[in-house]
């Protein structure tokens, strides 16, 4: 396999992981906040409800990225040691 091939299937590769780490913490934030947010779910959301969704899912996006910035900060580190 040529190495301009092995560049695009690892390109691939990693589109596709962002993909599913977006697709997770949709999900995630999703279920989440509706446990905590939602009492009696129902055809509309009153503004207390819809407060505490925003006020949840930026608390999670925040944790979120935190972590991510986290992560890859370590993966550099280990990077930088092995060369």
């Amino acid at each position: 396999m040529e190495s301009a091939q092995r560049e695009e299937i690892m390109e691939q590769v990693k589109q596709q992981i962002a993909v599913a780490n977006a697709q997770e913490l949709l999900t995630k934030m999703t279920e989440k906040c509706f446990k905590k947010c939602i009492n009696k779910p129902g055809t509309t959301l009153d503004s207390s409800e819809q407060k505490c969704i925003a006020m949840c899912m930026d608390r999670y996006m925040d944790a979120w990225n935190l972590v991510s910035k986290a992560y890859s900060s370590r993966i550099q580190r280990e990077k930088d040691r092995m060369h």
